[in-house]
């Protein structure tokens, strides 16, 4: 029996379409710094299925769904949201978000930030964040930023460690990513809550969680360290801590995927630091001038 042209573009268009979903689970799972391994354990879904799913050869229910999802004008997205149905409103300012480019989007929600921010909006600049991959110097420069300042200096980390009673590789273990980032929201509020002038050192991937980090980027004035992988790495080796890629041969492969992965959720920072090839002391200068424009 021939294949019609209209079946060859319909296996065509599914086959970009399970391209796309593994496109997506692959660059949600960078960003959030996982390797397949840890995803299989934390999800109980074994590693050869990640494999397929992330190579554009996932289960043909996932077609299915689509198909449904098409026959009522709707994404598959809005039929598997884990989530109470939307209210009409925000339905609406989601499309009318949709019809913005990319820099008119950054003004809408600065703008909308500063409207209905409240009072963590309005003490922004008075709180200066610092992201970036583990190795960038968040720890150590910015103890130095808050004893300079004069301002409490907060390791986020530690703050989630004393919110759930357990250690980082405790929680992970015992609980999984998604506790870790359910204690990292609330350990940020907790912060945010408790001082209106601090420097906080925040966790590497904490730009992977759209919540958290939207909340991050309305309370405090946001610095990207950044560095050149093969410094981000040689820092972490010399901290003895190889987080998440313990006895993993392809860390410097994982970590370059994981800092292409959250680029672009770092570049949403108010400003940028490169501590390349620096000095601590003039990573430290960098860092001053950069936080000048919070005041």
């Amino acid at each position: 029996m021939s294949v019609t042209v209209r079946e060859r573009e319909s296996e065509t268009g599914d086959a970009a379409y399970l391209r796309r979903v593994g496109e997506r689970v692959r660059e949600a799972r960078a960003r959030r710094g996982m390797t397949r391994k840890l995803l299989a354990r934390d999800s109980g879904v074994s590693e050869r299925y990640i494999a397929q799913l992330e190579t554009g050869h996932g289960n043909i229910s996932i077609l299915l769904l689509r198909q449904i999802a098409q026959a009522m004008n709707l994404s598959a997205e809005e039929l598997v949201r884990d989530a109470p149905d939307r209210p009409v409103e925000l339905t609406l300012v989601i499309e009318t978000l949709r019809r913005l480019d990319p820099a008119e989007l950054g003004e809408a929600r600065r703008a909308l930030g500063g409207m209905f921010g409240g009072a963590v909006a309005r003490e922004r600049g008075r709180r200066i964040a610092l992201i970036g991959l583990r190795g960038a110097g968040k720890s150590t420069l910015g103890a130095m930023l808050a004893k300079q300042l004069g301002v409490p200096f907060v390791e986020l980390d530690r703050e989630v460690e004393r919110v759930a009673g357990a250690s980082l590789g405790e929680i992970f273990d015992l609980y999984g990513q998604g506790a870790y980032r359910r204690y990292e929201r609330r350990a940020l509020e907790t912060v945010l809550a408790r001082h209106d002038r601090t420097v906080i050192a925040t966790g590497g991937s904490i730009v992977s969680e759209p919540a958290t980090y939207d909340l991050l980027l309305t309370a405090c004035y946001t610095i990207w360290l950044t560095a050149a992988p093969e410094e981000h790495m040689g820092r972490v080796v010399a901290q003895s801590d190889l987080r998440p890629m313990a006895g993993n041969d392809e860390a410097m492969a994982d970590l370059r995927n994981i800092l292409a992965g959250r680029a672009a959720l770092y570049a949403k920072a108010d400003a940028t630091v490169d501590t390349a090839g620096a000095s601590l002391t003039a990573s430290f200068k960098r860092l001053q001038a950069a936080a000048k424009a919070a005041r």
